[in-house]
């Protein structure tokens, strides 16, 4: 296969430029929206007030701790240089560990707001964030970047600006992180489940999904591997998912080991 190499400017106006990446962001958040709905209806315990202060409030969010987090995870150095760089948003360079972040910082506020307790609302909107990996992944593939290590794999894409076949790892990602994993926690979480459960399963899940596609991943140019010639930021970060991930599965099921 070869890489169809796509103009990332999905529609240029002249005095407005408008890009995938951002499209793919705004489809993310939509299909939040829509799976929230569905979700208040089985539920019965959400207004539309509260779903759409959910997601104003989950936006702001991804945005802001994403962003944050690849300045201080994987590019404090440019930032220092470049202030004015961290909103070139455009360019990419998003980190879902700081949007994790973001969005458990956005939740405590809306909880204070609506007084809902912590887990209850984590649980709610959990099923809702995969697709939007996904979405966001495609933004990657599109922006042609976080490509995969060169590979003659029949998966491999080859990318003619480059001259080699490489792993297309944002698609990957795409597909465990986002269609897969949105797949597992809706069937999951269409039953009552313990507190916890849910998100439980998600960090699990993510860890896991993350770790594994990181072996066949580029590390970032500036980092590199951080630690016996493979550990990257991704892993590293996503080694505390999967551990806290753990404990909170064990606890909601109230299994001791």
């Amino acid at each position: 296969m070869t890489y169809p190499d796509i103009n990332p400017i999905a529609l240029d106006l002249g005095f407005v430029k408008i890009y995938w990446y951002g499209i793919m962001y705004l489809l993310a958040f939509l299909s939040a929206y829509l799976l929230a709905n569905h979700r208040a209806k089985q539920f019965g315990n959400w207004n539309r007030q509260q779903i759409e202060d959910l997601i104003f409030y989950g936006a702001i969010g991804v945005v802001v701790g994403g962003r944050l987090g690849y300045i201080l995870f994987y590019n404090l150095g440019v930032f220092v240089a470049d202030p004015w760089s961290i909103f070139a948003l455009q360019n990419g360079g998003m980190s879902f560990h700081g949007g994790l972040i973001g969005v458990i910082l956005a939740m405590v506020l809306f909880n204070r707001k609506y007084h809902k307790s912590f887990f209850s609302t984590i649980d709610f909107i959990t099923p809702l964030v995969p697709l939007g990996l996904g979405f966001g992944r495609i933004g990657n593939f599109i922006n042609g970047e976080l490509w995969g290590k060169i590979s003659t794999s029949p998966l491999a894409m080859f990318i003619q600006q480059q001259g080699v076949a490489r792993h297309p790892s944002q698609l990957y990602e795409a597909f465990l992180e986002g269609l897969l994993l949105f797949i597992v926690l809706w069937i999951f979480s269409a039953k009552a489940r313990p507190a916890m459960a849910t998100s439980a399963l998600f960090l699990i899940l993510y860890g896991l999904f993350r770790f594994i596609i990181e072996f066949v991943r580029v590390p970032d140019a500036q980092l590199g591997y951080l630690a016996f010639g493979w550990l990257t930021m991704g892993q590293l970060l996503s080694l505390p998912m999967i551990a806290l991930g753990i404990y909170l599965f064990l606890k909601a099921f109230k299994i001791r080991l």
